[in-house]
Parts: C-alpha cells; sequence; structure tokens
C-alpha cells in the first residue's frame, strides 16, 4: 500500500513534478540551473532531487561548463532517466488484457496484449497486468519512478466525485453494464487491486473512452479538434472529442452509441432495449449472423480470411451491417458535427468490406452541407489504443483533458470492498 497522501505529501510530489517537467522540456540541466528555474529553496531542491535520483527518476547526465568558476570541477548536470518507468496504461477489455508504458520523457517504452478467459477473476486480471508490466522495455522497466497508473474497464465509471458506479440515483450496488458486457463486476475493485499492488494513484475510466483518447493524440484523429470514435469489438461504444476536448457526459456515460435503435423489432440487448446497434454489429452478433447464412469462421481472423477470397456471404453481411452503422453515425454527425470519425475495434481488420458501406450511408443520410466536411478514417493504434489513453488520463497534458476531471488518487476515495461486492466478482467477472 501507499502511503497516505496528506496535504505535505501532495506538495512534495508537486515539487517533483515541477523538477521533472523542467527536465523534460529543457533536458539536462545542473543543480543552479534547476533552481534558477523552479525558485524552490536550495535545500527544498536539493532534497527532492536527491529522492529522485535515487529511486532512478534522474541519473547524471555528466559535466557541464555553467562559465567562469574560477577553480574546482565544472557543475554535475541532470537528466531524465529514460529507462525510468513514470505512467502505465492498462485496459482490461473483456477477452483481453492490454498495457503500455511511456517513460519520463515521455517516450513510449513498448506495449504488450493477451488474450483470456471473459470471465476471468479480477485478483488474475491484475496478477496478468503485473507480469505483461514485467516484459515491456525488455524487462528494463524500472517501476521505482512510477507515479500512476490509467486503467481502462468495461462500464460507465461515474463521477470521480460521486456514486462510483455512475447510477443517477446513488445506488452502488448497481450491475455495471455497457458495451454488451452485462453483469460485469464493480469496475473500481480493479482500481483497489491495482493500486494495493503497485503502491501508486489508479485513475479509471471507461477503456472504449480512452480508446478515443488514445487515437485523438496518438492515432488516426490526432489533431482533431471534433472527433467521433467508434469501437466495433464484442462491445459496441465510443468517444467524442468535442472543440479540443475529450467529453466524459454526466455519470460518466458519454459515447454509449452502442445502444441507439437501428432496428425496433430486432434482438433483446444487455441494456434492456432491443434492436439496439450492438445487437448487429458487435464482433459475436456479426459472427452469429454469419453463421447462420452458412459461413465458417470461429473468429474474426476467419471471417477476414472469407472476406480476401471476395466470399459473397461474407461482403454481403458486411456491407447491411456498415449499412446500419452508417446510418447511426449520420445521424450522430448532424448532432455533433465531428470533422473526423474513427472506426477501431477488430471488426475494422475487415478494412473496405466494412467501411466502405458505413461511408456510403454515411453520404446518403448526412447533411449535405456537412458531406465533405468530415473525414471517416480506420483507427491506427490497434489493440494498445486504450491502455495509451489511460497513460495519457495520468499525465494529464493533452489539451483534450483541459476540462475532463483530473482527480488525484481516485481509488483512495474508494471504500472497502462489502462482502456482497466480492461475491459480484467472483460470480460474475
Amino acid at each position: 500500500m501507499s502511503p497516505p497522501r496528506g496535504p505535505l505529501s501532495q506538495l512534495r510530489r508537486g515539487h517533483e513534478e515541477l523538477v521533472l517537467g523542467l527536465l523534460r522540456k529543457h533536458g539536462p540541466l545542473s543543480r543552479g540551473e534547476l533552481g534558477k528555474l523552479c525558485r524552490l529553496s536550495r535545500t527544498t531542491l536539493y532534497d527532492i532531487l536527491a529522492e529522485l535520483v535515487a529511486t532512478g527518476a534522474v541519473v547524471p547526465a555528466g559535466q557541464q561548463d555553467d562559465g567562469p568558476r574560477g577553480r574546482g570541477r565544472p557543475a554535475e548536470t541532470l537528466t531524465l532517466n529514460p529507462g525510468a518507468g513514470q505512467a502505465i496504461g492498462i485496459d482490461f477489455a473483456r477477452r483481453a488484457l492490454h498495457v503500455a508504458a511511456v517513460n519520463l520523457a515521455h517516450e513510449i517504452v513498448g506495449a504488450a496484449s493477451e488474450p483470456h478467459d471473459a470471465d476471468l477473476p479480477w485478483e488474475r486480471r491484475v496478477d496478468l497486468a503485473e507480469r505483461l508490466i514485467g516484459r515491456l522495455g525488455g524487462g528494463d522497466l524500472r517501476l521505482g519512478a512510477l507515479s500512476a497508473i490509467g486503467a481502462g474497464v468495461v462500464g460507465p465509471i461515474g463521477d470521480p466525485d460521486g456514486d462510483p458506479d455512475g447510477d443517477p440515483d446513488g445506488d452502488p450496488d448497481g450491475d455495471i453494464e455497457s458495451n454488451g458486457e452485462a453483469g460485469e463486476p464493480l469496475p473500481h475493485r480493479a482500481q483497489v487491486l491495482l493500486r494495493e499492488r503497485f503502491g501508486v494513484p489508479v485513475l479509471l475510466d471507461n477503456n472504449t473512452r480512452l480508446a478515443a483518447l488514445g487515437e485523438a493524440i496518438w492515432g488516426a484523429a490526432a489533431g482533431g479538434r471534433d472527433v467521433l470514435y467508434l469501437r466495433l469489438s464484442h462491445g459496441v461504444g465510443g468517444g467524442l472529442v468535442i472543440d479540443g476536448s475529450l467529453h466524459r457526459g454526466a455519470y460518466g456515460l458519454s459515447g454509449e452509441f452502442g445502444h441507439i435503435v437501428v432496428d425496433p423489432g430486432g434482438r433483446p440487448c444487455s441494456c434492456g432495449g432491443a434492436g439496439c446497434l450492438e445487437t448487429v454489429a458487435s464482433v459475436r452478433a456479426v459472427l452469429d449472423a454469419y453463421r447462420e447464412r452458412g459461413g465458417h469462421a470461429d473468429d474474426v481472423r476467419g471471417l477476414v480470411e472469407a472476406v480476401g477470397r471476395a466470399e459473397p456471404g461474407a461482403l454481403a453481411l458486411l456491407a447491411e451491417v456498415g449499412a446500419d452503422i452508417g446510418a447511426v453515425l449520420a445521424a450522430l454527425c448532424n448532432a455533433v458535427g465531428p470533422g473526423v470519425i474513427v472506426i477501431g475495434g477488430e471488426l475494422a481488420e475487415t478494412g473496405a468490406a466494412l467501411l466502405e458501406p458505413i461511408g456510403r450511408t454515411l453520404d446518403a443520410r448526412i447533411m449535405p452541407i456537412s458531406r465533405h466536411r468530415v473525414s471517416l478514417r480506420r483507427a491506427t493504434l490497434g489493440e494498445a489504443a486504450g491502455a495509451l489513453g489511460g497513460i495519457a488520463l495520468v499525465l494529464h497534458e493533452s489539451p483534450l483533458l483541459s476540462r475532463y476531471p483530473a482527480g488525484p488518487d481516485l481509488a483512495a476515495g474508494v471504500p472497502p470492498l462489502s462482502p456482497r461486492h466480492n461475491n459480484l466478482v467472483k460470480e460474475g467477472s
């Protein structure tokens, strides 16, 4: 467990971030140069630097001549240690776990993924996360300088200052149901377990919204101020960037595009409705429909292979699915007005067979004045998108997060899990 984060601890953390930020911005600096830039007292600065050197976050960079010194050796310069981990992102997807890490210079150290059973308990998911993190950077990642972890989970997260489940009625025991994952256990279980395991603050958010953040910073929509991201995976969800800021929505419920109805008489949805986009455009829905038509595919890879063979049944099905997706996106575009639409998730691997029907329907249904002002793109970050979004959430330096709750250690405000909560984890994880 990490030590209590009282006012003095938070002040010290602020001083550390100030020094690290100066080294990140200016490169190697002597203690004298740091003192002029940070304006901390000499005692405070040297104490902070001693701790940063001891943890491996800062290392000597060599000697520097600060100008005429009369006598004595040149001043030693200090720099960020590229091998020291500062931020880690984890995406707890329904059937896989993805991790990524950046060093103190905000360079991506590495990323790793591993599939798992959908009912894997949270304790074992965190074990898997620890093992994957241990592989990053060739196993040389220095966790001693780790400042925080950003984690994405399936389902709404809620207001950082309010109800942890995002339930408007304030009921903390409500089941998490989002992106097609009915019965997902309380996501804060992961938050508490991670904090206990790594001893650092843990920031939590919806994994699909974090994927949208990752694509908007590093991926297909980099630089876009108004972005709509749609993820077609085992669930269907997305995220919005509006006027340069990631949009969270009331109770953390923004981006539930999978529960927009496309067929009122359609199949029941896990949300309690019927005919939602998720019932026709999730991985399972598409594979089930393909097999009902006589196709043979156990997973998305099999469907991609059928597309590669130009199999008529696969192409016809994806054309229909693409039309439903395009209709939903057109309605969203007319309401929100994005400049970029990014399609991600496993189903995006079918490529043009899906994206072209989406584009045709989008063009047909979007307002004519907007038709040539919206760019439809395929996501570029792949499985690492959500984990990278978690890192961005921790660093909180992107303008996209300027109006987004930063929250210190959200897990610090989560009460111990009750026996009922533990039963939920065992039964519904």
